[in-house]
């Protein structure tokens, strides 16, 4: 499936994105080439009347990063995130400690180096691959190809790495968010968390082909206390469709669902200008601005601030 056309966007969309975060953005500076940077990303954010994003990166912490672009841009609030690959040495409980004394506000399980995710592996698929496969498959290719990684242990139950790792999520009040874990580790990873009193969840990109969630079993993890989180690009590319993700928002509600971009990408739309295409096919699908801007602005903000 190719890449939708840019559809006309209305004052409603723009409106609806007053205040708004993006919890998912990837600029630069990064290892892979982006169509924008996070202090021009920021400027492009404050004129619009948005309030913030989450930085990011497949591979590197941003938290210090975040609070850079903070300063330098007065009016934008900037947060760092740290991805568990194996860049940051996994579930790793040392990174996730200093991450949580950074101000880091986001903790991605694995993404590109899950067992799950099979875009990227020398044995993986070939075609239409994401621009981080690159990078993966290079590095494979240079012997440097560790093994991919699960949150399960043999009995079905978290993996004592993993368990350590959201009880620091836990200590920091940090967001656990799923990354491109499977269905039954996201299930898992959710139980455990509302078993231990973490308060942020955030099921990432749920509808992405790596996850793939029904919207029976997005509305039961929301059940759970997760909030489900859909990304533009996701629907944009044409990896799943804007009715399906129509579908899971309702049934799921939109007081437990957020908007995201996944922006950043040089052959993608602009981050912001696809958060308000984005807006926009909400709106087209008989969403309201409130509806949407809930989405958009207070519950992420009630999950970043």
């Amino acid at each position: 499936m190719s890449i939708e056309a840019i559809p006309a966007v209305s004052a409603a969309a723009w409106e609806a994105l007053q205040g708004a975060y993006d919890l998912q953005v990837h600029v630069a500076p990064d290892v892979i080439e982006r169509r924008i940077d996070d202090l021009d990303l920021a400027k492009s954010f404050l004129s619009h009347g948005m309030r913030g994003f989450v930085l990011k990166s497949h591979y590197f912490p941003t938290a210090e990063r975040a609070k850079v672009v903070t300063k330098a841009i007065p009016g934008i609030h900037a947060y760092g995130a740290i991805t568990l690959n194996h860049s940051v040495g996994g579930l790793n409980p040392v990174a996730v400690e200093l991450a949580g004394r950074s101000g880091n506000r986001i903790v991605w399980m694995p993404t590109v180096d899950a067992a799950n995710e099979t875009a990227g592996r020398p044995d993986g698929a070939k075609t239409k691959l994401p621009f981080w496969a690159k990078i993966q498959l290079e590095l494979a290719a240079t012997g440097i190809n560790p093994a991919p990684m699960t949150v399960l242990a043999a009995d079905g139950k978290l993996t004592s790495a993993a368990r350590t790792v959201l009880e620091l999520i836990h200590k920091y009040d940090m967001i656990l968010a799923t990354g491109h874990l499977g269905r039954k580790e996201i299930f898992a990873l959710v139980k455990t968390a509302k078993e231990i009193g973490l308060r942020k969840v955030v099921v990432t990109h749920a509808e992405f082909p790596s996850q793939s969630l029904t919207a029976l079993e997005q509305f039961e993890l929301a059940e759970m206390g997760a909030v489900i989180e859909h990304c533009f690009t996701t629907m944009h590319t044409g990896k799943s469709s804007w009715e399906g993700m129509f579908e899971a928002t309702r049934k799921v509600g939109t007081q437990r669902t957020i908007l995201s971009t996944d922006l950043g990408q040089t052959i993608n739309p602009d981050v912001a200008e696809g958060y308000a295409m984005f807006a926009q096919k909400m709106l087209d699908a008989g969403f309201t601005v409130a509806e949407i801007h809930h989405m958009a602005a207070t519950l992420p903000a009630s999950l970043v601030e």
